[in-house]
């Protein structure tokens, strides 16, 4: 009973399991391992999957396309110079605001005629230029020309493989806060464009990204670093010479109004112009992409032949990229599989147009990490308390409000708040403590049907193991009926046998006693040598336990007749003398205090209290009335059945009230009137009508009424003797 008790309770030493489990979650959260990176950025895809961003309407951010059809109708790739000078001249004489090239051109154009005379001396080649009606300019100078004519930018591509190239910087660049260069990747090489072609075009910009472990592009780096120095990327320089800007004001931690409080928490924004540009850390912004459509895209074939509505691109920004598969110029977003990488830069500048960053602010690790610490308390507190069903939905609605939380964040706000970690600790702890109350319950069963199986009837043990909760620590006050039979004159017996006869007899005894009781669902309270003690209403709740007890000590007084039959024929056939054993039962109803009582080392489930105390006195009050059960009128109240018997008024010890004590008689109504009325002239002390009713009674009692009467015609006897005083009729017991 001990062990059960001890393990009803929620130990101290899962609390420290919990802390310690909390403390590993915040470990592994500073840890940063790469799986959880992963993780949360499928997340995030998740979340642009479920609400791509929605098209700009009046986009100034145009694509000229490289497709298939462009270069089957001009040619295979690379073209001509010729032909990208003529595209760059058709686009700014239409008006664009900057004409930005996804495209490297980093040696010399080889279908340029001097390409093709490289091995002539320059005054022979010169010559026969002019002799085949061509100009002495080369493919590479006409598309320079075209650059320099109108606000051009051109693509570099940073490596690390280190060079002595130089990033063509064409703009300037002021810091606020704190210096970022610490912040940002440092390349040591550089691809760059033929020399003619840099330094006629307006600006260049770089064409990396960073990358993450599944190669999906999900943050643009607008600032990188080449060998310590500062360089933007296409996108961002395509929009420093759209809007006609020539310095980037770059804003870092502990710039004014910059939230770092003292700590070096890297880049905050980049300003260009009018534009104020929101960056992560590192100088990299969140892409919130919608799906590629191909036909927002206009194929170049249709700019060189005038076929394009050259309106459209006045006052934008025209990326010029390559989209044909074979261009090899294709990335992974969160929404396509494979889409060209200069429809990246569009939806990069549209969103930087638009203002809708998505943003994850630098708190945003410790809000999860938070998260994660709430949701496990949560578990914790839930799962000792409540069944795994029920822990299963607490922890189903808690990964569904993260998750939900963090979807309307990004809905809402564009914030990009990691679910991942937080779902991952609170399914962990959620496993484990559901794990380890599982495990618990069934030791806990498995106690209670060994402690219990030898008490109580196999129904009530499925009960309480199916509901242990219902074992209340310390002890609970309820009502409950008590039993308490006790063998008379058990000295006379034990004298007469052996131990070993002895130790037989009463497991003889007991034996049968208490599967009666227990079939009748008591609760086997203790043995106490030849007496037994049983309850009911507990551990379960018994809405009939008088009752129940009652029919108990009746099928225990036909019981003993039983075996006074056995035991007597077993003294016979071993030639020994036999007196009957006779027992007295005291039954009694009345709240006590019963749970698990005892010592901090060793105690049972058991009741104790006054109710207990009357059921044992009933006992042994039931020897000098001479019947073999008592009950008290609480007991007979909440027993319907059997038919009672009013055995008298007794004035317990330690009690100042009468109790009214019964016994079950087989003569129900023949007698019951003439035996009431005797005992209402007895304790109105009208002792010759008492008698007068007495000897009527004792003429036709039975035999389990007759020593009751012999009781009374003696305290009738006295009476006449020593005439009482302050007569009540309440019997003082000299014995409990």
């Amino acid at each position: 009973m001990a062990k059960v008790a001890n393990e009803l309770s929620t130990p101290r030493l899962y609390w420290v399991a919990v802390a310690i489990f909390a403390v590993l979650i915040a470990a592994i959260f500073y840890l940063r391992p790469t799986v959880l990176t992963s993780l949360r950025a499928l997340a995030f895809d998740s979340y642009q999957r479920a609400a791509p961003a929605p098209a700009l309407e009046g986009s100034p951010i145009l694509v000229v396309q490289i497709d298939e059809e462009s270069l089957s109708r001009l040619g295979q790739w690379p073209w001509p110079r010729t032909i990208m000078a003529e595209l760059t001249q058709k686009l700014g004489e239409a008006g664009a605001a900057a004409i930005a090239f996804d495209v490297l051109f980093a040696e010399p154009d080889r279908t340029s005629p001097e390409q093709i005379l490289a091995d002539t001396t320059p005054a022979n080649r010169a010559q026969l230029l002019r002799a085949l009606g061509g100009s002495v300019q080369s493919h590479d100078e006409a598309f320079a020309a075209a650059l320099s004519q109108h606000p051009s930018v051109l693509a570099a591509s940073l490596h690390d493989r280190a060079d002595s190239n130089a990033f063509p910087t064409r703009a300037g660049l002021a810091l606020a806060g704190d210096d970022p260069g610490g912040f940002l990747r440092d390349y040591p090489g550089l691809a760059t464009n033929v020399p003619v072609l840099s330094d006629a075009a307006t600006g260049t910009g770089f064409i990396n990204w960073l990358p993450d472990g599944d190669q999906v592009v999900r943050r643009i780096p607008l600032l990188l670093r080449h060998n310590g120095e500062i360089a933007p990327s296409l996108s961002l320089e395509a929009l420093r010479v759209a809007v006609g800007a020539s310095t980037y004001v770059v804003r870092a931690s502990n710039a004014s109004g910059a939230q770092a409080f003292g700590a070096h928490t890297g880049l905050d924004s980049i300003k260009v112009g009018p534009v104020t540009v929101a960056t992560d850390s590192e100088g990299q912004v969140w892409v919130r992409f919608r799906p590629y459509d191909p036909a927002e895209a206009i194929p170049a074939w249709q700019v060189i032949s005038g076929e394009a509505d050259m309106r459209a691109f006045e006052g934008a920004i025209v990326l010029i990229g390559a989209s044909a598969p074979g261009l090899m110029d294709l990335r992974a977003t969160p929404l396509d599989a494979s889409i060209p990488g200069v429809e990246i830069h569009r939806q990069l500048l549209e969103q930087i147009v638009s203002g809708r960053f998505l943003s994850r602010p630098d708190y945003a690790p410790g809000i999860e990490l938070l998260a994660a610490l709430v949701a496990i308390l949560l578990l914790a507190l839930a799962a000792p308390r409540f069944r795994p069903s029920i822990n299963a939905v607490i922890g189903l609605v808690l990964v569904g409000l993260l998750w939900g939380a963090g979807f309307l964040l990004f809905v809402q706000a564009g914030y990009l708040f990691d679910p991942v970690f937080p779902t991952i600790a609170a399914l962990l702890f959620g496993a484990s403590a559901t794990t380890y109350f599982y495990q618990r319950t069934e030791h806990q069963r498995a106690n209670i049907r060994i402690a219990f199986s030898q008490y109580v009837a196999p129904s009530v043990v499925r009960q309480l193991t199916a509901h242990p909760e219902r074992l209340k620590l310390g002890g609970e006050v309820r009502e409950l009926t008590v039993l308490v039979c006790d063998i008379r004159d058990f000295s006379a017996i034990a004298e007469r046998l052996s131990a070993e006869e002895l130790i037989a007899f009463i497991n003889s005894f007991l034996t049968p006693l208490s599967d009666i009781i227990i079939e009748n669902g008591g609760t086997i309270d203790k043995y106490m040598g030849d007496a037994i003690m049983a309850f009911w209403n507990a551990p379960i709740d018994q809405a009939d336990h008088a009752a129940r007890a009652c029919r108990a000590a009746l099928q225990i007084m036909a019981r003993i007749d039983e075996l006074n039959a056995t035991w007597r024929q077993e003294a016979e056939a071993a030639g020994r003398p036999f007196n009957e054993v006779r027992i007295g039962i005291g039954v009694n109803t009345g709240e006590c205090c019963v749970g698990n009582l005892g010592s901090e080392r060793r105690f049972d489930y058991s009741a104790i209290g006054d109710t207990v105390n009357i059921a044992s006195r009933l006992e042994g009050l039931s020897k000098i009335y001479g019947l073999t059960l008592l009950v008290s009128e609480e007991t007979s109240r909440g027993a319907p059945e059997p038919h009672f018997t009013e055995a008298g008024l007794v004035r317990l010890k330690g009690r100042k009230g009468a109790t009214r004590v019964l016994t079950v008689s087989a003569n129900s109504a023949p007698n019951s009137a003439q035996h009431d009325a005797f005992l209402e002239a007895f304790y109105q002390g009208r002792f010759d009508e008492a008698g007068a009713s007495l000897s009527a009674l004792e003429h036709a009692s039975s035999n389990e009424l007759s020593n009751l009467y012999r009781h009374y015609r003696a305290r009738l006897d006295a009476t006449r003797t020593a005439p009482p005083v302050n007569w009540d009729g309440i019997f003082d017991p000299d014995q409990k």
